[in-house]
């Protein structure tokens, strides 16, 4: 008898349905037992501006990725999954702490190339040499360290540039990082050419195609790591992100481009797409393998997601309309999935509405790790609650994103209302979806329904008022 879990929608609200074998409510409570001496080892991999429609176990007819598959097929694939913004540091910022990014000022909008600010808060930081997440915002790591993981971590930091916003100072024992949004797969350098890899505080230089380098850099790690002491693996890879580059057809010299804007630098087409995609399962599949190989495995929570949607290059966040950068479904409904043997059912699809920073909050529990009291958290346990057969709570959603003039924010209730407005200069619009019966978005409700919008506006502005940094 296999266990099954589903949820569906029906009048607004989210009905649960838990059949669980006895065997499978033996073996979860023997795990259990067994973590209360060995805690969970915990692999956080994070894809970069991943299209929802780019995961063949989302329906992606022409991409291979069995090895990410299977995480699915083993665990829990989410179908509501929403990153906490549509660009790669406020999402960053959300799943290392906990907490909406907007309680920390300057992180509404990635990271410019070079450590620019692309807005008012975030320009003023750049200047006073404070652009990033200041090491006293982190949770993640530091409770971690103090519940005894070691904490290493290799790929895409987009944090802040200054060396005193380093990983190292956020608690990492490790981090091979690239510092900015975008590299050089293969030369490891900005757009404008500045070479952007270090080694904990340390610029250092490799050869080797960015995706495999982290994915070696893992496996090097899991294999000498002492089987005894608990590890937090974070994994945030730069792939499938633009520059669109083969990973088997490396340049002769780096790619420079003299504006991040450039076209030299954002094209790319298909069939590259699916080079890289397919080699970063390729990775994940080495991984998973290693964690096999090690005697890890059964004791092993690993999640995948995304950082946010796609930008319109050659991806696809089929079946929603937007990409990254913007509130639009495309640019924050993305793909998420989590096995943990014997805890989590196999095989199932969860549409519980979720954000990024759940992860966080998943990730503690899981630990058994205590966040910190001065800065709680806004996510919530979600795999926990899915462990032991638990309904997860109704809540409302919100996002905000700034980026020069430009301001989305957003609002989504449960049962699938979505307020959205855009400030573009002197240009405002609003828009009202019911996201559950229409995905694309394609039927715009604002004026049938004046008092959603009114009570969906209200709700917006007193979160925004709460989550404001506090001077």
């Amino acid at each position: 008898m296999t266990c099954k879990r589903r949820f569906s929608f029906l009048s607004n609200h989210i009905v649960f349905i838990f059949l669980a074998s006895p065997c499978f409510l033996i073996a979860s409570a023997e795990r259990a037992n067994s973590e209360e001496t060995h805690p969970p080892d915990i692999v956080l991999i994070v894809a970069d501006n991943l299209g929802y429609g780019d995961l063949s176990c989302y329906g992606c007819p022409d991409i291979k990725t069995p090895h990410i598959d299977s995480i699915a097929e083993e665990g829990v694939r989410f179908t509501n999954f929403y990153s906490n913004g549509p660009e790669c540091s406020p999402t960053r910022t959300a799943l290392l702490t906990g907490r909406y990014q907007q309680r920390i000022s300057g992180l509404e909008c990635a990271l410019g190339t070079g450590n620019v600010g692309r807005y008012d808060d975030a320009i003023a930081l750049a200047e006073e040499h404070n652009l990033g997440l200041p090491p006293d915002e982190s949770v993640l790591i530091p409770a971690m360290n103090e519940a005894g993981y070691k904490t290493v971590g290799l790929g895409k930091w987009h944090l802040g540039y200054e060396k005193h916003l380093l990983p190292p100072h956020h608690g990492f024992d490790y981090f091979l990082a690239s510092l900015g949004g975008t590299i050089d797969y293969f030369y490891h350098n900005e757009p404008t050419g500045e070479p952007v890899l270090y080694e904990n505080l340390k610029q250092v230089r490799r050869d080797k195609y960015f995706t495999d380098l982290i994915t070696d850099g893992a496996i090097k790690f899991l294999e000498k790591q002492p089987r005894e002491e608990p590890i937090f693996l974070y994994l945030p890879y730069t792939a499938p992100s633009a520059p669109f580059q083969h990973p088997d057809r490396k340049p002769s010299k780096p790619k420079v481009s003299t504006k991040w804007d450039s076209k030299d630098w954002q094209k790319g087409d298909r069939e590259t797409l699916i080079a890289m995609m397919e080699r970063l399962d390729q990775g994940v599949g080495r991984i998973l393998e290693t964690l096999k190989e090690t005697g890890r495995e059964e004791n092993t929570l690993v999640i995948f997601c995304s950082d946010n949607g796609a930008y319109p290059i050659a991806t696809s966040n089929k079946p929603f309309r937007g990409h990254a950068s913007e509130l639009l479904e495309g640019g924050i409904h993305v793909a998420c999935m989590a096995k943990w043997p014997g805890r989590l059912p196999v095989d199932e699809v969860d549409e519980t509405p979720m954000l990024s920073f759940d992860l966080t909050a998943s990730i503690l529990a899981a630990a058994k790790a205590r966040p910190r009291k001065d800065r709680p958290l806004d996510g919530i346990d979600i795999l926990g609650q899915i462990s032991r057969g638990q309904s997860a709570k109704s809540r409302t959603l919100f996002w905000r994103s700034r980026r020069a003039n430009r301001t989305w924010k957003a609002v989504r209730k449960p049962g699938g209302l979505k307020y959205v407005s855009l400030q573009d200069g002197d240009q405002f619009t609003e828009s009202l979806y019911n996201v559950v019966r229409d995905p694309g978005e394609t039927k715009d409700l604002f004026s049938s329904k004046p008092q959603e919008v009114k009570r969906l506006k209200e709700k917006l502005a007193l979160w925004e008022s709460e989550v404001s940094p506090k001077k």
